[in-house]
């Protein structure tokens, strides 16, 4: 099939170098991570796909970042001059190098050197694209067509969506229509991706018992931006998978649910891999 699965934020191989220099403990690091994220989509492998997933964690350095979207205020020394230091992500504290975890709380003790972001980013962050971009490539130039799922979670207060309160403004209030979204599709608003396969993926949930919304409020990040080109029949979806349904999210253990939940990731990616190669050709 022509499919690529991807998971940039379910790493979690946290160093005691890494541990030592946060004043986080190693679970509260943990809240930035998309926990499991690998596991749930592992058995879509056995339809032949490739998936790939850091073993970093995304609060050591983000690969769904631009490259160098850096706070010079996290560092000792001056940034060089193609840092991006404006970002909405670096001033949220959660650029390329993070300064926060997902739940707000500080990372570091003390600040850093340029230095150790330039390593982090060439020894990780440039490593995940390469192989990334490597199988986008093979997989375009076996089928002519790709498919890029990058695969996330979101906390499960997570699922807020803007919803009109009739006097010309917007509320943002939980899930759709007041109820938990489950799961939500990025096409970078239509940008990065056929809308046949979006369509296609919002059946296969709902008839499989989820709440699914579209670009709201996560459209798709770096990676969705960056690779998807669907003039090109490269086309990027990002899925954010609420994380009631498979985890306890106090003991970052799997929940009842884990098993289901893996198993409908599987019928998804399968649907979508039976997609008719005309609805991947270039636009």
């Amino acid at each position: 099939m022509p499919l690529v699965l991807a998971s940039p934020h379910s790493g979690r191989d946290y160093s005691e170098e890494f541990v030592a220099r946060s004043r986080l403990d190693p679970r509260q690091l943990r809240r930035s991570e998309d926990a499991f994220v690998d596991e749930l989509f592992a058995p879509a492998v056995e339809l032949g796909l490739p998936l790939l997933r850091a073993l970093f964690p995304r609060a050591y350095v983000d690969p769904n970042r631009e490259p160098f979207e850096l706070d010079p205020a996290m560092f000792v020394d001056p940034l060089p001059d193609y840092a991006n230091t404006r970002s909405p992500r670096v001033a949220a504290g959660l650029g390329t190098i993070a300064r926060v975890v997902a739940s707000g709380a500080e990372i570091y003790r003390d600040k850093l050197t340029v230095a150790e972001a330039l390593h982090r980013i060439r020894g990780y962050y440039w490593p995940y694209h390469k192989a990334l971009r490597e199988l986008v490539d093979d997989t375009l130039a076996r089928f002519g067509v790709c498919l890029l799922l990058d695969c996330h979670s979101m906390p499960s207060g997570g699922g807020l969506v803007p919803v009109s309160n009739g006097h010309g403004r917007t509320d943002v209030k939980r899930g759709l229509n007041g109820r938990r979204v489950d799961i939500v599709l990025g096409d970078c608003h239509g940008t990065a991706c056929s809308p046949v396969v979006v369509d296609r993926a919002t059946e296969v949930l709902k008839r499989l018992g989820y709440r699914v919304s579209r670009n709201q409020p996560y459209s798709g990040g770096f990676v969705t931006r960056h690779y998807g080109r669907p003039d090109e029949g490269l086309h990027a979806l990002q899925i954010e998978i609420n994380r009631s349904l498979y985890m306890n999210e106090g003991t970052y253990r799997h929940s009842t649910g884990f098993p289901a939940v893996a198993r409908d990731m599987a019928d998804l990616v399968a649907e979508l891999g039976a997609l008719e190669p005309e609805a991947l050709s270039p636009r």
